[in-house]
């Protein structure tokens, strides 16, 4: 298993002196030229690496070397494969900071402001463009979300409406050719949009609408896919299991766009220093046993106390261990939870339980209460 090692460290080596001989033959009075030519070389075999590594994506990290305390332990992505220049004009709109603030200027959501300036990208969710093949023209850095995205040239449309934003599969690469359709299946291939109903099952999907024509609105996040589990012709619905784990139905009309999600690295990111999460526009976000008492809950006490009472928020509702989901929102979609429980009703419960062997547990019999209990006593004296 050694010797390819050894090989391509000698095969690497000879290249690096030819190049070498190369600049000194043509460079040879001239140092600073002979540098250039070798950094450009560099650089070019670097891209080359990063992009046949990742598939056409490039998802490289970079390590730094921990030179400086802000360095130390920083880990970023590599993004020498992506546009370098400024994105279509047309196609992004001006876009201004909140801050956190609603419409009456009071702050609703804290931690927020500051930051670079940014331009929204129209993205093309709906796939509006449909049965018209389209160029990957580049690959670019989006600032409002943890993908990237990628411009697609259509040749058939006119000059002015040729041109969209979508969000970059994994391996999509530049000169890829991507089509999207409503009505007819497409090609299984990564980049193409078409109707669960025409999509295989297993298949890795994202972009998935959750009504039929209103543009894809889940598994839009960086490296994020879901996974199509059953289609009913008779219902209408489709089962995929989302990246929580949760599986969920979707009408079988709605589109979805075939392959993951890119920039799967993403997760790996350390940003190394308080600088960068204001770049993003982050605000420090101070704990609540380190302010005072007339701030926070938890706050003051004399030295480095634990608050004295469990964690809460500056409003005195409890932060750990309740329920973040509405009350009023229908569990009639989900066929599971991420946890595994299943909480369809009635005989779509039955069917997919006998269909997956699911044996559901039986449910403790409820407890009466103090109330029930003397009536029960009076009734039987």
């Amino acid at each position: 298993r050694r010797r390819p090692v050894k090989h391509s460290v000698r095969r690497g080596q000879l290249l690096l002196r030819l190049i070498i001989v190369v600049s000194d033959v043509f460079f040879g009075t001239q140092p600073r030229q002979a540098m250039d030519f070798l950094k450009n070389v560099g650089r070019s075999v670097h891209r080359m690496m990063a992009t046949s590594a990742s598939g056409g994506t490039g998802n490289r990290l970079r390590v730094m070397k921990p030179t400086t305390p802000g360095m130390r332990g920083t880990v970023l992505l590599d993004r020498s494969h992506l546009w370098q220049g400024r994105p279509v004009r047309d196609l992004t709109v001006a876009m201004r900071s909140k801050a956190g603030r609603n419409n009456q200027g009071r702050i609703t959501v804290r931690h927020r402001g500051g930051g670079h300036k940014r331009r929204y990208r129209l993205m093309d969710f709906k796939r509006s463009i449909v049965d018209v093949p389209g160029v990957v023209q580049r690959l670019e850095y989006d600032p409002n979300r943890s993908p990237y995205i990628a411009l697609i040239k259509y040749d058939a449309m006119s000059a002015k409406d040729n041109l969209a934003y979508i969000i970059a599969p994994d391996g999509l690469k530049v000169g890829d050719t991507v089509v999207a359709s409503r009505k007819e299946p497409v090609d299984i291939a990564t980049g193409n949009a078409m109707c669960i109903r025409h999509i295989p099952l297993g298949a890795q999907i994202h972009n998935v609408e959750t009504k039929p024509g209103k543009g894809a609105q889940m598994v839009r996040s960086a490296g994020s896919s879901c996974t199509l589990l059953e289609k009913n012709n008779e219902t209408g619905y489709a089962v995929l299991k989302m990246p929580s784990k949760e599986e969920r139905m979707f009408l079988l009309d709605c589109m979805a766009t075939i392959g993951t999600v890119s920039n799967s690295d993403h997760k790996f990111v350390k940003l190394g220093k308080a600088g960068r999460s204001r770049w993003l526009g982050r605000r420090p976000t101070v704990r609540g046993v380190a302010m005072n008492p007339v701030d926070h809950p938890m706050g003051g006490g004399e030295g480095k106390t634990s608050g004295g009472r469990p964690s809460c928020s500056p409003w005195g509702k409890p932060a750990k261990g309740g329920k973040t989901r509405k009350v009023n929102k229908s569990n009639f979609l989900i066929v599971r939870r991420r946890d595994g429980r299943i909480i369809q009703k009635g005989a779509k419960k039955a069917s997919y339980a006998a269909k997956h062997n699911i044996v559901a547990k039986p449910k403790p019999a409820p407890k009466k209460s103090a109330v029930a209990k003397t009536a029960a006593k009076t009734k039987r004296k």
